[in-house]
């Protein structure tokens, strides 16, 4: 029973080769054809063909080796029409492109919704910025104090409310040595919080012990020095913690035992009596840290202003503290009206 179309095509291949390859075979002479059909038929002709049955196999072997031909063509037909309906099976059935269709809808509704959240969230920014825009100098800094206070007063009345201290939660975040530190500079700032002008001896002086403050002694290179003047081997004051004898008995007037220990020691402790002069040679550090110095304070010149007391308000535009509270009354209401009428004044287009 036939099952497949290759099996079909394979059997109708199997007759049509196994009959012309015996029709061939026959004429030929390897098989007999048929007496009726052949062209004589007279006594001769039929000793001949008798002769010829003799020599010839016997029948049986000639049909197995034709149904062998047959078998292999059949084999080879079935497999090239397989092969022929393989390529025919890969293309795409239709629930395939059915569902490509879906993923392609799912990803054009995927892009749709980037692109509105894209615009939504355009559109938030264009608006804040546009609000950040009519926010002037004045109104930020007024903002800026009013969080600052808020945030205050809630720290203060969660901290009433768990029953604590605000100074001392706040003290808390801070270290000892910190806490020693501000104190320091909150001392050390409100002794120069003098503004008033006395004379160029005072500002000097000021400049001076303001000075000091950066200036950072190298105790390494000291303390070298001080070994050679006195005779010391090299490292003795950098392991030692605390002074030693040889230290501090030692007296610079009473000699050494050589030259070089000695220059050492008139170069570390001069005098008025003392002949070394200029000969210092300072290191290429001690070169920079000067030269970095005097570019800070070249710059800090540059961008220094008196401080005023209300530089937070903006623009001043009042002549005395009475006119200062008046105006901000008043800005508390028409600001937002005037503000663009000022910065056409200030830009000289509003004529």
């Amino acid at each position: 029973m036939v099952k497949t179309k290759g099996q079909a095509l394979g059997l109708q291949l199997t007759c049509f080769f196994g009959v012309g390859l015996y029709n061939r075979k026959c004429t030929l002479g390897r098989f007999p054809s048929s007496p009726l059909h052949s062209p004589g038929s007279d006594t001769a002709t039929l000793a001949a063909t008798d002769l010829h049955y003799s020599i010839l196999p016997p029948m049986s072997t000639a049909i197995e080796s034709i149904g062998e031909v047959l078998s292999s063509i059949a084999d080879a037909a079935e497999e090239f029409v397989e092969r022929m309906s393989g390529t025919e099976d890969d293309e795409p059935e239709p629930n395939e492109t059915n569902r490509t269709l879906e993923e392609r809808r799912a990803k054009m509704e995927q892009l749709r919704m980037r692109m509105r959240s894209s615009a939504r969230a355009n559109r938030a920014s264009v608006i804040a910025e546009n609000a950040n825009a009519k926010v002037t100098a004045r109104e930020a800094a007024r903002l800026e104090r009013q969080r600052k206070l808020a945030e205050t007063l809630r720290t203060r009345v969660d901290a009433e409310d768990r029953g604590e201290d605000v100074e001392r939660l706040k003290n808390w975040e801070w270290t000892v040595e910190e806490n020693d530190e501000w104190e320091k500079k909150k001392a050390r700032k409100a002794r120069r919080a003098d503004f008033e002008f006395h004379d160029d001896a005072h500002a000097a002086r000021r400049k001076y012990k303001k000075d000091l403050d950066l200036i950072k002694p190298d105790l390494v290179a000291y303390n070298k020095q001080k070994e050679v003047a006195m005779g010391l081997a090299p490292g003795t004051l950098v392991k030692q913690a605390g002074g030693s004898s040889a230290i501090s008995n030692f007296d610079p007037k009473a000699g050494s035992s050589s030259s070089m220990q000695q220059l050492a020691a008139e170069s570390l402790y001069r005098d008025a009596n003392t002949l070394l002069y200029a000969d210092n040679k300072p290191s290429e550090e001690a070169i920079d840290r000067v030269i970095s110095k005097i570019n800070r304070d070249i710059d800090k010149k540059s961008k220094f202003s008196r401080k005023r007391l209300n530089e937070d308000e903006g623009d001043i535009t009042y002549i005395n503290e009475r006119n200062r509270v008046f105006n901000k009354k008043i800005a508390r209401y028409y600001d937002k009206y005037t503000a663009e009428i000022r910065a056409s004044f200030e830009r000289g287009t509003a004529l």
